[in-house]
C-alpha cells in the first residue's frame, strides 16, 4: 500500500512559468525523497506597465511517504 502525502509550494521565475514550475520541483527534490506529482494550482505575474517581470505557480506536490524507513532513535 502506497501512501502519499502532499506539500503546496510556490515557485517563482523571471522567465516563464514552466521555467517557476521546474525550478520549484528541482529544488524541493533536493530534501524530499520520493516526489511522484505536480499538480499546478495557481499561475500568476508581476507586471510593471506592459511588460511580466516575474512569474508565480503554486503548486501541489505529491510523495510517496517510505513505509520501511526505520525510525532514528532520539538522544
Amino acid at each position: 500500500m502506497d501512501i502519499k502525502k502532499h506539500l503546496l509550494v510556490t515557485g517563482n521565475s523571471s522567465v516563464s512559468w514552466k521555467d517557476a514550475i521546474v525550478k520549484a520541483v528541482a529544488e524541493a527534490s533536493k530534501s524530499i525523497d520520493y516526489l511522484s506529482e505536480v499538480k499546478i494550482l495557481e499561475q500568476r505575474a508581476s507586471i510593471d506597465g506592459d511588460k511580466i517581470i516575474e512569474y508565480f505557480v503554486d503548486l501541489d506536490l505529491s510523495f510517496t511517504l517510505d513505509l520501511n524507513r526505520k525510525k532514528v532513535k532520539e538522544v
